[in-house]
């Protein structure tokens, strides 16, 4: 598939990144700069020159195109070259934009494809659910869900002092269902067995029905889960948290929001139904401490500076409060992050790549959730009657399939069922597998 990304930050250095592998990729970028960084460090074709032209999107290759991805930082520049896209080219490829409006999103969708768009992608909105998701299950890192909410997907790090630290999978292994799918352990992907060792510094993925995942969540760490939050703070009135406030609300949540400004924070009030809404500067300890911050049980930063954002959480963690999950723009940031002050760090630009490249792949399977930047992903396969796994037990065919691969859960008619070598799987069914992203393509077309 021929591929043509225009934007060569983060997001579409990470989308070219995920793509190279398995389709010819050409970038586009107005700066010189990225253009050369791109070309040495990715397997890609980059071109110096504005996406919005149709001579630079034609010496792209726009005439064989199957895919153009717009992926600037300017909203109303990825819509433009969708529409040329579209109306210049007679191979009709399929377009995907991203932008940060959530205006601009909701017109689109209400709008049946509009603007030559195929599919639009709003990083606040993204950013908003990915902070929702992790704020729900203590501990996690990520999270995501498969076969309609049936099956629940989480990574959780190991540290030193976790209760499963030092434990083989078998004794950690204390709930009912779940499937422990992997040990993301520094550059290695291990396929545990039962007799293998939890280290300290380990990420562990699990997957499992909810309530297995969730319980799992509840023995590595006291902090409740987002059912029994009775106090959550949203830390900054931008649009993600805007969004963030709006989510939580849906989850039957009445947080707290602070943002400094008097006039932004009157329309929050005037949004956000469910929410109580403080005009204040977060950073001011006494504001904290007099609002009893520290009773909280999640704060979540969404200001517009990511030194901000850690200054706010550090203060946040410093008043007692126990889990934080703060939003970094700059994703060299993120890991700095984490080590020094913000429990989770939440990347808008590299969740933004991660479900484009999560779109691209859903062409092919039911649900993709990617890890570790792609290292690894869990895939929703629904089996079909000529797949390796139609009709076979799990453990006659796990020896005809690549290293790397774990089946973690089926369900079958909505149901959850267990995935064990006696298992059956029948057509019709929906295959959960823990996949070594090395081994995608292999693996997708076996099941």
């Amino acid at each position: 598939m021929r591929v043509i990304i225009v934007g060569a930050g983060e997001v579409g250095s990470n989308i070219a990144d995920d793509l190279a592998g398995d389709h010819h990729v050409v970038v586009i970028d107005v700066d010189g700069d990225r253009v050369e960084s791109i070309t040495y460090s990715h397997d890609v074709l980059a071109i110096e020159g504005n996406g919005t032209s149709l001579d630079v999107l034609e010496e792209a290759g726009l005439a064989d195109a199957d895919l153009v991805i717009a992926s600037t930082d300017d909203d109303e520049t990825n819509v433009v070259i969708c529409g040329a896209a579209k109306a210049a080219s007679d191979s009709n490829p399929f377009t995907i934009a991203r932008v940060r409006q959530t205006n601009l999103f909701r017109t689109w969708k209400r709008s049946e494809r509009a603007f030559g768009v195929d599919f639009m992608v709003s990083s606040d909105l993204e950013t908003a659910a990915q902070i929702v998701r992790i704020a729900g299950l203590p501990g996690a890192q990520d999270v995501d869900t498969f076969a309609n909410g049936v099956v629940h997907m989480a990574e959780f790090e190991v540290d030193d002092d976790s209760p499963i630290a030092g434990e083989t999978v078998s004794d950690a292994d204390r709930f009912e269902s779940l499937t422990f799918a992997a040990i993301i352990r520094e550059d290695d992907i291990v396929i545990p067995t039962g007799e293998t060792i939890i280290r300290p510094g380990d990420d562990v993925v699990v997957i499992g029905p909810g309530e297995s995942v969730r319980a799992f969540a509840s023995s590595l760490t006291p902090a409740p889960s987002l059912e029994e939050a009775d106090e959550i703070v949203v830390i900054g009135g931008g649009e993600i948290g805007l969004q963030t406030a709006r989510l939580f609300e849906e989850e039957g949540l009445e947080p707290r929001l602070v943002e400094r400004d008097p006039e932004r924070a009157r329309e929050l009030a005037e949004q956000l139904r469910k929410t109580l809404v403080f005009e204040s500067d977060a950073t001011d300890i006494d504001f904290l401490v007099r609002e009893h911050v520290d009773e909280s049980d999640i704060v979540v930063t969404a200001l517009e500076s990511d030194e901000r954002n850690l200054l706010a959480s550090l203060l946040a963690k410093r008043v007692g409060v126990e889990r934080t999950v703060g939003v970094v723009e700059n994703g060299e940031y993120a890991d700095l992050f984490e080590t020094v002050g913000i429990d989770v760090a939440v990347n808008p630009r590299l969740v933004t790549a991660e479900e484009i490249t999560r779109f691209t792949r859903e062409q092919r399977t039911e649900n993709v959730s990617m890890l570790e930047h792609d290292r690894a992903e869990v895939l929703e396969i629904e089996i079909q009657g000529d797949s390796l796994l139609a009709d076979a037990r799990i453990r006659d065919v796990m020896p005809e399939l690549p290293e790397g691969v774990v089946v973690g859960a089926i369900t079958r008619d909505g149901d959850f069922i267990t995935p064990r070598g006696e298992t059956v799987v029948q057509p019709g069914d929906h295959v959960v597998v823990f996949v070594d992203t090395e081994v995608l393509d292999a693996v997708a077309a076996a099941l």
